[in-house]
């Protein structure tokens, strides 16, 4: 199985994690292994937990890090679910912990995975195809209102209106099956002088992906739990690709870093909340122009890290 994923700000990453040859660290976005296997060769008597909910990574990131099996613990789950995951393996605190966000290469370029809009294939969309929920039935199921919601919300989309309506018309006629007939839906709802910046169908392939699987609520919902279980002066690194996942991002650091919600005017806190580490990152860290060359893709990539007090 070829799964060719270039690891979007590695250097970068692999650094600010400060690794420690003894420590434990987790990978909850292992892909293709780019990332976790430049954690291993740093580690001696450390350990590495990774996951990800999609099959073939993780067979592919078996493969990778097969040189250091000893060191190496790979669990087929959601990056959610890692506080949980980790308990049940006895660990009760991490030196470090990454997330890249980015759909893999091998995703967006393996035909019959759907995520992709230069390839005709099934609406797919799934990472875990373990789910039921899949592109297909978000677009043929949902209401006009809830595409709607998720192409305003998810992608950004200034035509969002437009597009559900023109979804939820063609599919009274049948129901949309492929990556193509979307996009020729997409086309006809979009004007013409208004298609030139991009492919048309980007941010509503981008909604749909968000919207199938659960990934701002992913994110959302986890951020917390990850800090909690750093130990003190462990990391937290995060590469998003997109504005909706840097905000996440962002907010949640800064509510951990000062969680007060005393009034302004008061003296002295009395809510009782205290800081549980700092952002490192005020400002997120982007690719040079070396990697921007070498990989497009990681145009949008920003590495925001936190670290535990």
């Amino acid at each position: 199985m070829e799964f060719e994923h270039y690891s979007v700000l590695l250097a970068e990453t692999v650094e600010q994690l400060h690794i420690k040859p003894d420590g434990i660290y987790v990978d909850g976005t292992l892909g293709g292994g780019g990332h976790a296997s430049q954690v291993c060769r740093r580690l001696t008597d450390g350990h590495l937990y990774g996951f990800d909910r999609d099959a073939d990574a993780i067979c592919a990131a078996r493969e990778r890090l097969a040189p250091f099996d000893r060191k190496v613990s790979i669990l087929h789950d959601n990056y959610c679910n890692i506080k949980s995951a980790l308990l049940a393996q006895g660990v009760k605190g991490v030196d470090g912990i990454l997330l890249d966000l980015g759909v893999s290469s091998y995703q967006f370029d393996t035909e019959d995975r759907g995520f992709s809009y230069r390839f005709d294939a099934p609406l797919d969309m799934r990472m875990d195809r373990r789910q039921i929920l899949s592109a297909k039935e978000i677009v043929n199921d949902y209401s006009e209102g809830e595409l709607y919601r998720i192409l305003r919300d998810y992608g950004e989309e200034k035509f969002a209106k437009n597009i559900a309506k023109h979804i939820v018309r063609k599919r009274a006629d049948k129901p949309i099956e492929t990556t193509f007939e979307l996009n020729e839906i997409i086309r006809g709802a979009i004007p013409a002088k208004m298609r030139r910046d991009g492919h048309p169908s980007k941010q509503t392939f981008q909604a749909i992906r968000i919207e199938c699987n659960g990934e701002l609520e992913a994110l959302q919902s986890s951020l917390d739990d990850l800090i909690e279980i750093l130990n003190p002066d462990g990391r937290l690194c995060v590469i998003t690709f997109h504005s909706l996942e840097d905000r996440i991002v962002k907010t949640v650091f800064r509510r951990n870093e000062s969680p007060c919600i005393c009034p302004p005017d008061f003296p002295v806190c009395v809510c009782g909340k205290v800081p549980k580490g700092d952002m490192v990152t005020k400002k997120p860290i982007v690719p040079g122009e070396k990697e921007l060359t070498e990989n497009s893709r990681s145009r949008s990539a920003k590495l925001r890290v936190f670290r535990r007090h």
